[in-house]
């Protein structure tokens, strides 16, 4: 039940396969990291919205194509029913011990089979601005008949990952950990030319390695917030959740600079193809050196 539960709520979000183990959160302390305290207030979203925030170039920031204040909201579907809603959001830049992240907010709200699977969730993600890598993630789902909360925070200068709510520690799989929301922001980052293959051995959970990312073709989208050029890619993640080897999952980004997740299909069984469908695009502000130029 429970791996049934997650498997469809992480469908409907983004399509990404469920991590037995995630990233997480504390606050900034010089404290033992072990030790670190769980979020405060003052880190939820509602605290670090980018609305009328004016954010410096960061001459070491990454370059990548998102930033704060981006929001893309959704549309999702199973088959051809409206299912419930969903974004996707920069929220700021945050810092995790000392070191500036792109503060990354999912959410959605919907149900499922008339009304019988009712789904309303939220996961986090802190993605370093400069190195690319998840700091923290929090995933708090709730459905039908099954809720939980877990808060993760990766140590990879010292290889391991801690859940906070339940004090347990673990080894990371990668000095440069992703999870599963920030691999879609990693993607976002990449060149995806058609007809490529992208091997990363960087999902946090060891039997997740390696991903695959098949660049398959190039699309044209029809969507609420306009007509799109895409670019269709297949991911594959060496377990047995929604992206796991021989299913049939596609993310569609814009074909350009912004790489926008415009649509996004994924198989389950016994439910039939979710998919995402992008409704409204509000631009961000770009931090690293190469954003004047754009």
């Amino acid at each position: 039940m429970h791996r049934r539960c997650l498997a469809v709520g992480l469908a409907l979000m983004l399509g990404l396969a469920t991590p037995e183990v995630g990233v997480g959160q504390g606050a900034d302390t010089d404290l033992d990291p072990r030790l670190a305290d769980p979020l405060t207030a003052a880190d939820t979203p509602e605290a670090h919205r980018a609305d009328s925030v004016s954010y410096e170039i960061d001459p070491f920031a990454a370059v990548v194509p998102f930033g704060p204040g981006e929001r893309l909201e959704y549309k999702v579907k199973l088959g051809i029913f409206n299912a419930g809603e969903a974004h996707m959001e920069v929220l700021g830049i945050d810092t995790v011990r000392g070191e500036p992240t792109y503060h990354i907010d999912v959410a959605m709200e919907g149900s499922l089979l008339l009304g019988a699977f009712k789904l309303d969730s939220r996961f986090e993600s802190w993605l370093d601005t400069r190195l690319i890598m998840s700091r923290r993630y929090i995933s708090d789902e709730s459905y039908t008949g099954y809720s939980s909360y877990r808060s993760f925070e990766f140590y990879p200068d010292q290889m391991y990952w801690h859940q906070t709510d339940e004090d347990v520690i673990g080894e990371l799989a990668t000095a440069l950990p992703l999870d599963d929301i920030s691999f879609i922001y990693f993607l976002r980052s990449l060149p995806l030319e058609v007809g490529q293959t992208y091997t990363y051995s960087r999902y946090f959970k060891k039997d997740g390695n390696p991903v695959i990312i098949e660049v398959e073709r190039r699309d044209v989208r029809e969507t609420a917030a306009g007509t799109f050029n895409t670019i269709v890619v297949r991911p594959t993640i060496q377990t047995d959740g929604l992206f796991a080897d021989g299913g049939d999952a596609e993310l569609h980004f814009t074909d350009d600079e912004n790489r926008y997740l415009v649509y996004m299909r994924v198989g389950m069984p016994f439910i039939g193809s979710i998919t995402l469908h992008l409704e409204k695009i509000i631009p961000g502000t770009l931090i690293h050196p190469g954003a004047a130029a754009r």
